[in-house]
């Protein structure tokens, strides 16, 4: 097994399902509004709000790694068209952030990176804004590199470039860890990084895509995968 000495892990999908996350913060921020800022509602119906995402997303093409900026300049307009002050951008978002940031791990996640953490050095990679604080899970992690602070998002190379830069070993030393083919294996594939693909659902490896060196359904089993290298530090 080739030498593995860092350890860089997505986050949504990776560690929990973010689907329903979203979903939830988003109904909530919904019920807070017309609750608190009606004026809002009045201004804004569902098609409103995605088509005001759709024309913030092309005014700011050069931000589309950074999600709270976007989300933040989408409050804004919605504030400014309904007649509110600069002050309800941040509580809204921190209506939506504090449900984004309530998440429900997957059962391995725990026992998984408690085990990974005592044997390599582990980074958080995203594209997201999840924050490891909020969520509890801060400690089990050295080091946590965002798409926002790297000013590129995942597959771009620049940001497995700053994980590398972080983690203080050569790219071949890591092994990145995600659920996504193109944006996690064939991205860390494409800087030299080895790659596991967290396959929870049983999908097909799509075709004509670099095969990633392992596939596991949970980070446990990564984990389990990985003893054989604890094994030999240990001789």
């Amino acid at each position: 097994m080739p030498t593995i000495r860092a350890i860089t892990l997505d986050l949504d999908d990776t560690l929990w399902e973010i689907a329903p996350v979203i979903a939830r913060a988003e109904r909530t921020l919904a019920q807070w509004l017309q609750e608190h800022y009606p004026r809002i509602g009045d201004h804004f119906d569902r098609d409103a709000v995605m088509n005001l995402r759709s024309e913030i997303i092309a005014k700011h093409a050069d931000k589309l790694h950074d999600l709270r900026f976007l989300r933040r300049a989408v409050l804004a307009r919605m504030a400014d068209a309904a007649g509110y002050n600069e002050s309800f951008v941040d509580a809204a978002f921190e209506v939506f952030d504090e449900q984004r940031n309530t998440v429900q791990l997957f059962p391995d996640v725990l026992p998984g990176l408690e085990r990974l953490s005592q044997n390599f050095r582990v980074l958080a990679l995203t594209n997201g804004n999840a924050n490891l604080d909020k969520i509890g899970i801060r400690h089990l992690f050295h080091d946590v590199v965002t798409a926002a602070e790297v000013g590129a998002a995942k597959p771009d190379k620049r940001i497995f470039a700053a994980a590398c830069k972080r983690a203080g070993v050569q790219a071949n030393e890591i092994l990145h860890v995600g659920d996504h083919p193109e944006l996690d294996v064939h991205g860390a594939r494409a800087v030299g990084m080895q790659a596991a693909w967290v396959n929870r659902v049983g999908s097909a490896w799509p075709e004509g895509m670099l095969s990633p060196d392992i596939t596991v359904s949970t980070i446990e089993a990564l984990a389990d995968w990985l003893q054989p290298v604890v094994a030999e530090r240990q001789d």
